[in-house]
């Protein structure tokens, strides 16, 4: 099995989330949650999604997410 690591900080990923086959860290999670949207990570987290999730949604590989937006 292939190891999976963080979309967000590329550390291996031993807990967390998986979204659609991509890992988010347990730390990273819980810096997304409490991030405030003035702040600088905000945006380098925002761009790491868009750069490992977001793409499939483009491709039509994710069920219809109405109410997704960046």
């Amino acid at each position: 099995m292939k190891k999976k690591y963080c979309i967000i900080c590329g550390k291996p990923l031993s807990n967390g989330i998986i979204i659609y086959g991509r890992g988010i860290c347990i730390n990273c999670e819980k810096r997304l949650l409490k991030l405030e949207n003035n702040v600088d990570f905000y945006e380098y987290y925002k761009q790491r999604i868009k750069k490992t999730i977001v793409r499939f949604i483009i491709k039509g590989e994710i069920i219809h997410c109405q109410n997704y937006r960046f």
